[in-house]
């Protein structure tokens, strides 16, 4: 079972303040780089800009309650929808305090087990949502890179092939990409094979430090597969349809917020759209908690073409301030009161 202090230790106040410095730090050193008051007087703020950031902060709601939707399902329903709320910002909030490619599991295990799921199921359940966001974008990279044309996506004027940005890609989505086909085998093919592969493979001499997780891995995959092999097609189907629905939500958020300021056509929204799943690819593979400072450069190099440069870090600003920064103010806020409700004692200070 997760160990409280262990886990808590990684949400103290001093930990969360590093990715607001480092997001804002990078957004202020850009402001200042293409700072153009020229440029900045051509902004024109109309009612149209108030509907499209209306729909942008639509788009977040959205994504939070496809997600608190499916956690639901996942549950057999045993969170309300307030425990699913709470649920749900709490585990963006671990992963936007944490790096992306560990995404706050740990943290989520440790939620659920104190609102009443059983550590076997709730291990399953954290396992299948992994598996069910990475199969998203394993999905929709390629997709989008059809519709919108590889040689569009990547800010570069020649082929793709000419970008740095395409190779970092090319690499983070193959790593997701067998991360998602061993997690597919083992939940939903041969959860014994997959346990004997990985155990064998923290044999090596190089890796045994790790030998004990890959065991306790191999037996929460046999766990999981256990649990959800049998499930119906609508049960899979209403889970994905939920995981399309969020991610679909975050990014368009990013459409809306180009809309509200600038004029787009249609056809350049399927590239905007493909150029974010870029970009959260190489935030998933970066060390910062959150991304942080990847995404707000990333933001800034891939979505120029569509962005005035004086108004692209603003603009980058605007969208973390919608999309990550509230779940690491409100976590702050949330925590310490959850773990009131749970324990009847204050967030412990000396975590961490």
């Amino acid at each position: 079972m997760t160990d409280q202090p262990k886990v808590l230790s990684q949400f103290t106040l001093k930990r969360i303040i590093w990715p607001i410095l480092i997001g804002l730090g990078f957004i202020i050193y850009l402001i200042i780089k293409d700072f153009d008051k020229e440029s900045l007087k051509t902004l024109e703020w109309t009612w149209t800009s108030n509907l499209w950031l209306l729909m942008a902060v639509g788009m977040g709601a959205v994504r939070h309650i496809a997600y608190m939707y499916r956690i639901r399902l996942l549950t057999d329903w045993k969170l309300d929808l307030w425990q699913s709320f709470i649920f749900i910002l709490l585990w963006e909030f671990a992963s936007a305090a944490t790096p992306s490619i560990v995404g706050g599991a740990a943290f989520a295990i440790f939620l659920l087990i104190k609102e009443g799921v059983s550590p076997g199921k709730t291990t399953s359940i954290v396992l299948l949502t992994g598996f069910l966001d990475e199969l998203f974008f394993m999905l929709i990279a390629p997709i989008g890179f059809l519709l919108a044309g590889l040689n569009n996506i990547f800010p570069n004027d020649g082929p793709a092939t000419d970008s740095a940005y395409f190779y970092f890609a090319l690499i983070g989505y193959s790593i997701l990409l067998a991360y998602t086909l061993l997690l597919a085998y083992g939940l939903l093919i041969n959860p014994r094979g997959f346990k004997f592969l990985i155990v064998k493979l923290f044999s090596v001499r190089f890796l045994r430090k790790w030998y004990n997780d890959a065991v306790e891995m191999g037996d929460d995959i046999i766990t999981a597969s256990t649990k959800f092999r049998g499930e119906t097609k609508l049960f899979w189907a209403k889970n994905f349809g939920a995981t399309v629905l969020s991610w679909s939500a975050r990014f368009l958020q990013v459409n809306c917020l180009i809309l509200a300021f600038t004029t787009v056509k249609f056809q350049d929204q399927f590239i905007i759209y493909a150029r974010q799943v870029v970009v959260w690819i190489l935030m998933l593979v970066t060390p910062t908690p959150g991304g942080s400072g990847t995404a707000e450069f990333a933001f800034t190099e891939f979505l120029n073409g569509y962005i005035p440069v004086a108004y692209a870090a603003p603009m980058a600003l605007l969208w973390r301030l919608l999309s990550y920064y509230p779940y690491l103010i409100l976590g702050v806020i949330v925590l310490p009161r959850w773990i009131r409700r749970i324990y009847g004692k204050k967030f412990p200070e000396n975590a961490g």
